[in-house]
């Protein structure tokens, strides 16, 4: 797969970096050791500088405070075991691509602890410099120079990680919003299914009766034309609604009938015995209401008890339903995590596809948190249809 592929080739070459940093740090400190004779100390010392200057740094990436705090140890060990500290070109690359590590990949509690830790080496480092005790202005300008420049390196980490944090923030931003369009896309197209099947169950139901007002001819009854203008309505009404969403064709579509209203008795039964304890108020007759709206109702209280069951870890539930002159409300309200399963913008499981619902209906959702604690899930469905 090519996104394994480019985090397996980016891995090894950053590992080859790495190497040829540890390998050339080694070289120089191996050269002033024994070609050049500028590191004080005992030989034993001396000769093991290498792999304390260089080898920490080839985990530099996954535990970053751990190795600049081993070559801070070195630096520290030859300056005290000495009396004098190393100078030269190995031990400003060390210490500084250790400096660039710590704050480039630790978070920011580890960088200030490097940060801090670069600070107490580098005093005892200018301690025991002859150059820096002697007093002389060039040489407290050459260690004021270096300490700079490692400032610089940790502060150049710091650049690093913040802008790779932003780019990673932006990334999920983007993710996060292709998720959110993906889940309206298909509940769009959930709704338009279940639409399609309200909408034929109505026209089918105003063909039977129409044929058997034609057969009685004349004698047909007022009641049955009345039946099939109301069906022809209901048609209507949910064919709009069918327009307003998109539809994909699923072969596999549920011919089963579509549940409503007197469904949540079951539906609160289920999630009693999935160990949810809820309680059900239905404070109004819904037998009336279109079968789309009574649908609706069912899948908005279906996914807040989801939320609250498999999500939020509620112990207790429970949904109201209510009827006025122009709208049904419904609220279910749990004691659960009001965290769980919610994004930071607000989103989160069923939130989505509860809020599609509404909108077909032009109605009002409102979800969050409850100042008691628990998630409260409030919707407002209008009777009327949307113009």
């Amino acid at each position: 797969m090519p996104g394994v592929r480019l985090r397996r080739d980016r891995k090894q070459t950053a590992f080859a970096l790495d190497l040829a940093i540890v390998v050339a740090i080694a070289v120089i400190t191996e050269l002033n050791v024994w070609v050049f004779d500028s590191v004080p100390g005992p030989r034993w010392l001396t000769t093991l500088l290498p792999l304390l200057l260089a080898l920490p740094l080839l985990w530099r990436r996954t535990s970053p405070l751990l190795a600049a705090t081993l070559v801070l140890c070195g630096v520290v060990l030859q300056s005290v075991v000495s009396g004098n500290s190393a100078e030269g070109y190995q031990l400003a690359l060390a210490i500084g691509v250790a400096a660039y590590s710590v704050a480039a990949y630790s978070d920011r509690r580890g960088a200030l602890l490097g940060l801090a830790a670069f600070v107490a080496g580098y005093a005892v480092y200018a301690l025991e410099d002859h150059n820096i005790r002697s007093g002389r202005a060039g040489e407290l300008w050459a260690g004021a120079f270096f300490a700079v420049a490692l400032l610089a390196c940790w502060l150049i980490g710091i650049f690093v990680r913040s802008a790779r944090e932003r780019a990673s923030l932006r990334a999920l931003a983007a993710e996060r919003e292709r998720a959110a369009a993906t889940a309206v896309t298909e509940e769009r197209s959930r709704l338009a299914r279940e639409l399609h099947d309200i909408v034929s169950h109505n026209l089918s139901v105003v063909l039977l009766q129409a044929g058997g007002a034609r057969a009685q001819g004349e004698n047909a009854p007022a009641a049955t034309l009345e039946k099939i203008e109301r069906s022809s309505r209901e048609a209507l009404v949910e064919m709009r609604r069918l327009l307003g969403v998109l539809r994909e064709d699923d072969d596999r579509a549920s011919l089963a009938p579509q549940p409503g209203i007197p469904e949540l008795e079951t539906l609160a039964a289920t999630v009693r015995a999935a160990g949810l304890p809820v309680e059900l108020d239905l404070r109004c007759s819904c037998e009336d209401l279109a079968p789309a709206l009574q649908l609706s109702v069912y899948r908005i209280v279906q996914e807040a008890l989801t939320n609250a069951l498999k999500h939020a870890h509620a112990t207790r539930a429970i949904v109201r339903i209510g009827r006025s002159a122009d709208a049904v409300t419904v609220a279910v309200v749990d004691d659960g995590d009001a965290d769980a399963g919610v994004e930071p913008d607000g989103t989160g499981h069923g939130l989505v596809g509860m809020s599609e619902r509404v909108a077909l209906f032009g109605g009002d959702l409102r979800a969050g948190r409850r100042p008691e604690g628990g998630f409260a899930v409030h919707a407002t469905l209008p009777l009327a249809a949307p113009s």
